[in-house]
Parts: C-alpha cells; structure tokens; sequence
C-alpha cells in the first residue's frame, strides 16, 4: 500500500515537472511561426504600381490644348476628319476657316486632297490674324506670293509627335523648316507652337499651330 502511495507521488511530480515543459516549447513554436510569417510577409515583394507614362513620352493620339475646341461628332471631329483628305477636312473645322480661304484662292484644293502621305502644319484664324490686315489682304490677293507661304506649311512625308522631337524637313515650297520639343509640347521654327497635333485625315498628318510659318528663301 506504501509502495503504491510512492509510485503515485512520484507520477504526480513527474508530470508536474514536464507540464511546463511542454507549454514552454508550445509557446515557442508559436513565437517562431509568428517570427516567420513576419519574415516572409516583410520578404515578400510589394505589389508593382501601374506607373503613368513618363513626362516627355509622345503621345499616341490628337494632342494639344485646342483639341479641346473641336467637335465631338459629325465632319468636323476627329472621327470626321480622318475620313476626308486634309483640305476638306480642314473645310470642316471652322477653327481654319482663314486657312481654307486662302488654299482656294491659291488653287491649292485639289493639289492638298490629292496628295499621299503629307504633313501639313495648319495656322489657325487666330494665327492669321496676327499678321496686319493690309499685309494679310497683300498676301491673299497675290496668288504667287500666298502659294509660296502655303506650300512652305507642306511636308512631303507624315510625320510622328516622335519625328518633331528635332527635325528638319523638306517643304513642298522648295526650302526647309525645322521642328524641336517633346511630350506634347513642339514648336516649329522656333516661332509657332503646335496647339492641337497629331490630327489624323485620309491622306496626311495635320499639326495646328499658332503662328504662320514664313519660308526662309
């Protein structure tokens, strides 16, 4: 009976003695799954951001602040536009109002429409206006000297928003004209700021801009 008491006693120090053991080791387990589930949640790699395109990338499509002035629908959008050759589309655009009256009076319709694969830079009403009205009325009437100036707003190529980073190029008017910038912000001879570029149309690339371009020779 003694003897039994003893076995009994000392089962019961034993597992006192390994119960704190074993929730010592318990607990260490946990600490170390959390230590690494830290590890590899820190290790992880974050999550990539979209990034936005860089500042001075080209732009793909119709760009500039003048954009904003032309019609959503109908001949005269974007969608019209790409549709007819360059001259009448810009016929559609009441914003070149000035450039169509003087590509007719210079005979230069058929001319423009029938052309492939052109650049034009088109001055808009208010860059017509800009010059004095009685030179303005002196160029209109004079049908050499307004042939002379339109054709110098003619490439014989498209050109890309890429292309006019810095360039020169050949004009149908016989002399050269030269283009700088980037992103979307060009100018041409370092004078006329492209203000909507990039317009499509059926057989050309338009770039609007604000000043008339004079040729060099």
């Amino acid at each position: 009976m003694t003897a039994f008491r003893y076995r009994r006693a000392a089962l019961a120090l034993t597992a006192a003695a390994v119960l704190p053991l074993t929730l010592t080791a318990c607990g260490g387990d946990d600490s170390s799954s959390d230590a690494a589930a830290d590890k590899s949640s820190s290790s992880a790699p974050a999550e990539e951001k979209s990034s936005a395109p860089a500042e001075g990338t080209p732009a793909d499509g119709p760009f500039g602040p003048a954009c904003a002035t032309v019609p959503k629908d109908g001949a005269g959008s974007f969608d019209g536009m790409a549709q007819d050759p360059v001259a009448t589309a810009a016929s559609n655009n009441p914003a070149l109002s000035t450039l169509v009256t003087a590509v007719k009076k210079a005979g230069l319709v058929d001319t423009l429409n029938n052309a492939q694969n052109i650049t034009v830079f088109a001055p808009t009403n208010d860059a017509f206006a800009k010059i004095p009205k009685a030179d303005l009325d002196k160029v209109l009437a004079d049908k050499e000297m307004l042939t002379n100036i339109l054709t110098y707003h003619v490439v014989g190529e498209k050109l890309t928003p890429m292309q006019l980073e810095s360039g020169t190029y050949d004009t149908l008017q016989k002399s050269s004209l030269t283009t700088k910038g980037s992103g979307e912000n060009y100018t041409v001879n370092d004078t006329s700021k492209v203000v909507c570029g990039n317009v499509p149309t059926a057989n050309a690339t338009v770039y609007i801009v604000d000043t008339v371009l004079m040729p060099k020779s």
